[in-house]
């Protein structure tokens, strides 16, 4: 009986009516064929066997993932990254949530992944939240330059045996300058992010050693450069970071239950990121103007529920210490790390934050959002406020107290809580994307 034909085109092909299916390991199944190949592209068949007798006929085994179609079965040939090994360093929060969905991308294209963590704020508690394995390696340097650079140094000691021993095809980071160094010595292609050219010291380590770097268009490219970044090395996005895990959000109201809140009831307040290298000669390391505005906030709004996110122990300790009359409130939340932070962010009556991550992702979700970064509004939040996104940069406390206040009092709009932010996302194109299509491409090309 001859087989129905089998049209063969790369990556897919359709299944013939006849097939045999092995056991099955995990999602892949064995699967014996027996059929008349149509070719309509090139393809390496360097393993199929012929009988003698029937030259347009192969016999061949090969394992496959299924996906099921209404019309016709489907399968897939092993994904092309199959034996591939890549290197991940996460060496700050924000990559850690960035990079949960390039983790599952790499895995399900069957790639061999190590992933590397540097201690450093809530990193490790966003890393074992993802699920994924990872080895945890060196740590952050602090606020003085002396420490920076010998937290560097050792930590480039630490991470180098790892790699040597797993010899990775790729590295990918946001912005490991540890990583890079590593990567350019052993000559392991690379790739990262960067959306802030104002961590001068970081930047000035990265971009002349890494093979490419992902920027957001509305940052001037000519600060990249200013800053030894190749032009032929830049890849533009129009998009920002926090679009590559909003995209896909979606918001889970039950997640409020762990924190015994109502959505609109309670306030997300962030410090700044007192120990960048952009502001160690504007404020001390354990200082955040939070404590002067808070209060005032406190008493118009006492029935609320605050949570204060702070970046570091030292951070922590001090602000308590200055708001000590707060100690026994149970409203009062101040933490260095909180699960489900997308969610609090969406269902919050108002976020306050005088760091760009959570703030710029509180305003692309349509949420009230006030900024009081010490320092020039940066690009991306520029363009966020042009193009209509609920962000305000205020500096001034008496003004934040003001603001706050007045967002309160009006309470949410009538689309506060709904999902009319994904629209508005959805014109912007995916940072994960671009970074994973990147790799894959090089990668199918060694």
């Amino acid at each position: 009986m001859e087989p129905s034909p089998m049209i063969v085109s790369g990556r897919s092909f359709s299944l013939p009516a006849k097939r045999e299916v092995g056991p099955k390991t995990g999602c892949l199944f064995k699967i014996t064929f027996f059929c008349k190949l149509k070719f309509n592209s090139l393809l390496d068949i360097s393993k199929v066997k012929h009988p003698k007798n029937l030259k347009s006929f192969a016999l061949f085994t090969i394992q496959v993932d299924f996906s099921k179609n209404k019309k016709k079965n489907k399968c897939d040939i092993l994904m092309s990254l199959s034996g591939k090994k890549i290197w991940i360093d996460i060496e700050e929060p924000k990559a850690g949530i960035m990079f949960k969905s390039l983790f599952k991308k790499f895995e399900d294209e069957k790639a061999t992944l190590m992933i590397t963590a540097r201690d450093f704020d809530s990193t490790f508690q966003i890393m074992d939240d993802t699920g994924f394995k990872y080895i945890k390696v060196g740590r952050h340097g602090g606020d003085s330059l002396v420490g920076k650079l010998e937290a560097y140094s050792e930590r480039v000691q630490d991470l180098l045996p790892y790699v040597t021993e797993f010899n990775p095809d790729f590295f990918v980071t946001f912005g490991s300058v540890e990583g890079v160094r590593i990567s350019f010595g052993l000559q392991i292609r690379s790739i990262g992010f960067s959306d802030e050219p104002r961590s001068y010291h970081v930047s000035k380590l990265l971009f002349p050693f890494i093979d490419k770097i992902i920027t957001p268009k509305c940052i001037p490219q000519e600060q990249y450069e200013r800053l030894c970044a190749d032009p032929e090395k830049i890849i533009r996005m129009n998009a920002l970071d926090e679009i590559a895990w909003l995209s896909t959000y979606r918001p889970n109201l039950k997640n409020l239950q762990e924190y015994d809140i109502e959505k609109g009831r309670y306030i997300l307040l962030r410090t700044e990121p007192s120990t960048a290298s952009y502001l160690v000669n504007q404020m001390k390391p354990e200082e955040t103007l939070l404590a002067k505005f808070f209060p005032s906030i406190y008493e118009e709004f006492s029935d609320y529920k605050y949570f204060i996110l702070v970046r570091s122990e030292m951070q922590e300790q001090w602000l308590k210490s200055q708001l000590k009359d707060y100690a026994d409130k149970k409203n009062v939340i101040i933490t260095r790390y909180l699960p489900h932070i997308t969610d609090l962010c969406f269902y919050a009556a108002l976020v306050i934050s005088g760091g760009g991550t959570i703030i710029r992702e509180s305003s692309l979700l349509n949420i009230p959002s006030l900024e009081f970064f010490p320092g020039e509004t940066p690009p991306q939040d520029l363009f966020l406020i042009k193009n209509g996104f609920s962000l305000e940069h205020i500096k001034e406390s008496e003004e934040i107290i003001k603001r706050s206040i007045e967002i309160l009092k009006n309470g949410p709009t009538s689309s506060r809580f709904n999902l009319s932010y994904r629209e508005k996302i959805s014109q912007f194109e995916n940072p994960i994307d671009i970074c994973f299509n990147y790799v894959k491409e090089k990668l199918k090309k060694q």
